[in-house]
C-alpha cells in the first residue's frame, strides 16, 4: 500500500482500550500503537512514528486525539 506523501504533523486517533489502557491509530499511515498509561502511550507512539518513516521524513510534530465513546442514561 503507497503511503500519502509525507506532511510536518501525523495524527492519531487515541482509544481507550477495554483491558485497560489506550489504543493509538495514525491518520492516513499505517501506523497503530498501544500503551497502559497516557505517558506510556506518548512514549510508544513517538517510537512508532520514527520507526515508520525514514529520518528525512519524519514529521515535526505528532497530535493525539483523545475520542471518548460514552453513553448516559436518560
Amino acid at each position: 500500500m503507497k503511503e500519502p506523501p509525507t506532511t510536518n504533523e501525523v495524527i492519531f486517533e487515541v482509544t481507550e482500550a477495554l483491558e485497560g489502557g489506550y489504543n493509538a491509530r495514525a491518520l492516513g499511515h499505517s501506523i497503530f500503537t498501544q500503551g497502559d498509561n497516557w505517558n506510556d502511550l506518548k512514549e510508544m507512539v513517538r517510537d512508532a512514528v520514527l520507526c515508520h518513516f525514514e529520518e528525512k521524513d519524519v514529521p515535526s510534530v505528532i497530535r493525539l486525539h483523545l475520542v471518548r465513546d460514552e453513553s448516559i442514561a436518560v
